[in-house]
């Protein structure tokens, strides 16, 4: 009879950003055990709090299915002797399956009889099979663990409780040196210990001591509460989806509430005031139905509503004591100039292998100056990337950055605008960072993105020059989202820097502060970036076709591999693919370079694959190279249809080999098309 289990591990407070990831782990390794051990279900339901971890399987079953597996052995003349008796390779076939020589059938197998035997396996109760399941427990996975009492494991938090229920019934199980029953923990404060009756019983029992286990009710909870807040006190809130998971993992009770400040803070700039409240405080913002910021903010609290205006109180003086910081710094920092603030950069250190962060300035600056021609600036617009990229790191030593450094390059653009700079430097200065993640906005003025590359690849060349490269998952300052920076930069824009070229001309500046090394590692870097940002929507195969054509031109890489994707549908595609990676091929076996002599030509389908071949010029439109290229498969197909290319005279073998180099060095500018499966 088929019966619900329920699972749950009570811990410490987890940090909120380990929560969901924790509780959607445990859920899919939990399948996996019972699959694995042939326990069958029909569904899974995962719960989570700050302080628990639970998953409960609906009607699990109270058997382990049968294992029944066949294996096939050596042939019969090998399994028997000349006397008809069972080998020495018949009897270690056998017995490495647990069985004995009875068990052994011969079967024909295209004209020859194999040995067969077929393993039956009874299956377990599941009360037995579920002993293992604290396995699972055991290797959840966490970014950070902690040591406690005199244990030498090494989890997210302390365990308190693990409760195991299979139906009714309380398992015997042991994790660690907790052991499990039906036991579980309420609110920290407003519950107790309570026993969960069954699975079924999980989230009631729970709910009479103030803990709302089922992650989406609770998230449902707050957003309901939010609403309600809006409604009464005619606002509008934002609910940012990242604050809100986070909320939702601080609390297990919700009750939302609304605060205030004085409005004389809105004085101070908007971001400044968002930051405190959201980033700090984890408060969500208010605004009226105009979109302006209001003098109030949304809170959650982990309990009931009772003595609710005490908590509305205490948060509103914490609060204040953020705005107060920034009213402070934004008044005092008004009193700086960017030259002193600039002058003071060269005692800051970018890194100590590398150094200041003014001499990473300076090489910036060198850098977008090379960009800034060859994106095609004007002269004013050269001018203000010139401008922006002497000063751009300023607002890191203002007070308000120093307090608040999630606002560097937001206060840099606003002091800089007080200070008179013009308008495109300051969001230049704004928009160097972005994009802040691999997914993240884009800058979105040519300075801000010219200011921005040279930024990155200044940062991807020292770290790499002193042996700072990423190695497995470990990256810590952040070079792969530079380089993915500088990706998506060259895409958004359409600016075709060949990567090759841009990469090679930077090694050869000359810095007074540091030289460049490992080129070719920086170039492999950002390739891989490219194959990243291609991965999801392209397969493996046109990805390496088009990372391995000699244009590495981010616009039209993309767009290439885009127009292949398309091209793969089409019934065309298999024998125009097939036709060009037989030229690439055959020019591999080139031995030289050469020039095409037509006067070496001996039928005419050589002469019109080299008219071709001279007549194809290949643009900016991934699709119509893809098409002027697919377009020569029937004179490639005739062209092998009448031709020998590796023939006895050395002179026409070469001329051949050179037309068809030729050929592959103009197709090799889309992809190489021999990495491409047709089949």
């Amino acid at each position: 009879m088929a019966k619900h289990l329920l699972i749950e591990l009570g811990l410490e407070e987890m940090p909120a950003y380990v929560v969901t990831p924790a509780m959607e782990e445990l859920g899919a390794k939990l399948k996996a055990f019972l699959e694995e051990n042939r326990l069958t279900f029909t569904s899974i339901e995962t719960f989570s709090t700050p302080r628990r971890l639970a998953v409960r399987v609906r009607d699990l079953a109270d058997m382990q299915t049968e294992l029944i597996e066949e294996f096939r052995g050596p042939a019969k003349r090998i399994a028997l002797d000349d006397k008809g008796q069972f080998t020495k390779a018949a009897q270690g076939f056998v017995r490495g399956k647990g069985l004995t020589t009875d068990a052994i059938e011969f079967r024909p197998v295209k004209g020859e009889e194999y040995a067969y035997v077929t393993k039956h396996e009874a299956g377990q109760p599941a009360a037995e099979v579920l002993q293992g399941v604290t396995a699972v427990l055991k290797n959840l996975s966490f970014p950070v663990s902690m040591h406690w009492g005199s244990h030498t494991f090494e989890y997210i938090r302390p365990v308190h409780t693990l409760t195991v229920l299979l139906g009714d019934e309380a398992l015997d199980l042991d994790f660690l040196d907790i052991h499990s029953g039906r036991v579980s923990r309420g609110h920290r404060f407003l519950g107790t210990q309570t026993e969960i009756e069954s699975p079924d019983t999980y989230e009631d029992n729970l709910r009479d001591q103030f803990v709302i286990a089922d992650a989406a009710e609770r998230q449902q909870r707050i957003v309901d509460q939010i609403r309600a807040l809006e409604k009464e006190h005619d606002i509008q809130v934002e609910i940012d989806p990242d604050l809100l998971n986070e909320v939702l993992n601080l609390v297990e009770y919700p009750t939302a509430f609304m605060g205030s400040f004085a409005p004389k803070y809105l004085d101070i700039p908007e971001e400044v005031l968002v930051t405190s409240m959201k980033n700090h405080q984890r408060y969500f913002v208010v605004r009226d139905s105009q979109g302006r910021l209001l003098p109030n903010f949304i809170s959650v609290r982990n309990g009931d509503s009772q003595s609710i205006e005490n908590v509305i109180k205490g948060n509103e003086k914490v609060l204040v004591a953020r705005l107060e910081d920034g009213e402070f710094f934004w008044r005092e920092d008004q009193k700086l100039k960017i030259s002193d603030l600039v002058a003071k950069l060269k005692h800051v250190t970018f890194h100590e292998k590398i150094g200041s962060l003014a001499e990473h300035m300076e090489r910036t600056k060198q850098i977008a100056a090379y960009l800034a021609d060859k994106i095609g600036l004007t002269a004013q617009e050269t001018q203000q990337l010139e401008r922006a990229a002497s000063i751009y790191k300023f607002d890191l030593l203002t007070g308000m950055v120093g307090e608040f450094d999630e606002l560097q390059g937001i206060m840099g653009e606003k002091y800089a605008l007080l200070a008179g700079e013009d308008q495109a430097v300051a969001q230049a200065i704004r928009e160097h960072y972005l994009p802040l993640g691999a997914d993240g906005e884009l800058p979105a003025s040519k300075l801000g993105a010219a200011l921005a590359l040279a930024d990155k690849l200044d940062t991807l060349c020292s770290f790499f020059s002193v042996d700072l490269i990423p190695s497995g998952s470990n990256d810590p300052y952040a070079l792969r989202r530079a380089a993915q920076g500088i990706v998506r930069i060259l895409a958004d824009f359409g600016w075709n820097l060949p990567l090759d070229r841009l990469i090679a001309d930077l090694y050869q500046f000359n810095f007074a502060s540091l030289t460049y090394h490992k080129e070719a590692e920086v170039l492999n870097f950002l390739l891989a970036r490219v194959e990243k940002i291609l991965a999801p929507a392209v397969p493996k195969d046109i990805r390496a076709a088009v990372l391995s054509g000699t244009r590495l031109l981010v616009p039209q890489m993309l767009a290439t591999a885009a127009a292949l994707v398309q091209a793969a549908q089409t019934k065309a595609y298999k024998s125009a693919v097939e036709s060009l990676a037989r030229v690439f091929n055959l020019a591999q076996k080139a031995h030289s370079l050469s020039q095409v002599d037509p006067s070496f030509f001996e039928n005419q389908e050589e002469a019109q694959l080299f008219t071709a071949v001279v007549e194809l010029q290949l643009g900016a439109d991934a699709a119509e190279n893809l098409a002027e290229l697919f377009a020569l498969s029937p004179l490639i197909d005739a062209f092998f249809d009448q031709t020998m290319v590796m023939v006895d005279d050395q002179a026409v073998k070469n001329n051949r080999l050179a037309l068809l180099t030729a050929l592959t060095d103009k197709a090799k500018q889309v992809a190489d098309f021999s990495r491409l499966l047709t089949k």
